[in-house]
């Protein structure tokens, strides 16, 4: 991590809970050569990873359903968030990861995962970087319920939705969490979901 441009001069743990909250203060030089003096807020959870899976010959997406309390206080009205499966790194990689999370949310064991890309989501205030993927699953990978770990806290629905009903929802705002949108366009652009690369008119035009 270096950057001529930047001098840190202190940081200040602020909270130190659940996760680390910390207050940087730093020197920064301008465009125009000029110094000025800084500071910004910066929350580290640690980095994430989350999964789209999908099946290409029934055309479907498996998709989780739990509530979140920043979405509830924030005009949420239920509270309730339909995601991708997806969860923190802790001291895995994470293609480890991803794969954990994906049984113990969804039940579904699986070996083989393609990472896609890996995006900072909130830039501007929170320091993680979150791995994405795409997986294959079918019936034959299913363990268990799924639901989530009773440790955590987790209360996890499990929802296995058509690929165009899912485009849909992103359309009406009954999907609205970004990584997974993000992932739902990506599976759109590249085809990925539907049969020898076939895409109905009507998934094409949902999320334009």
């Amino acid at each position: 991590m270096k950057n001529d441009r930047v001098r840190i001069t202190s940081d200040e743990v602020l909270s130190n809970n659940w996760y680390t909250l910390k207050k940087y203060t730093f020197d920064y030089q301008r465009a125009d050569g000029q110094w000025e003096k800084q500071s910004r807020e910066a929350y580290d959870r640690g980095n994430g990873a989350v999964i789209l899976l999908y099946n290409r010959e029934k055309q479907t997406v498996l998709l989780t359903r739990q509530f979140r309390i920043p979405t509830y206080v924030n005009g949420n009205e239920t509270g309730m968030l339909i995601e991708a499966c997806a969860g923190l790194l802790d001291r895995d990689n994470p293609e480890d990861c991803i794969r954990r999370e994906t049984e113990e949310e969804t039940g579904y064991k699986i070996n083989s995962v393609e990472k896609i890309f890996e995006a900072y989501m909130s830039p501007g205030s929170v320091t993680e970087i979150l791995y994405f993927f795409v997986a294959e699953y079918s019936e034959d990978m299913k363990v268990s319920d799924g639901g989530g770990s009773a440790q955590e806290q987790e209360n996890i629905e499990v929802m296995e939705l058509p690929f165009g009903k899912a485009l849909d929802m992103v359309k009406s705002g009954e999907i609205k969490d970004a990584k997974t949108i993000m992932l739902l366009q990506h599976a759109q652009l590249t085809q990925l979901v539907t049969k020898n690369g076939q895409t109905e008119s009507n998934q094409l035009s949902s999320a334009i």
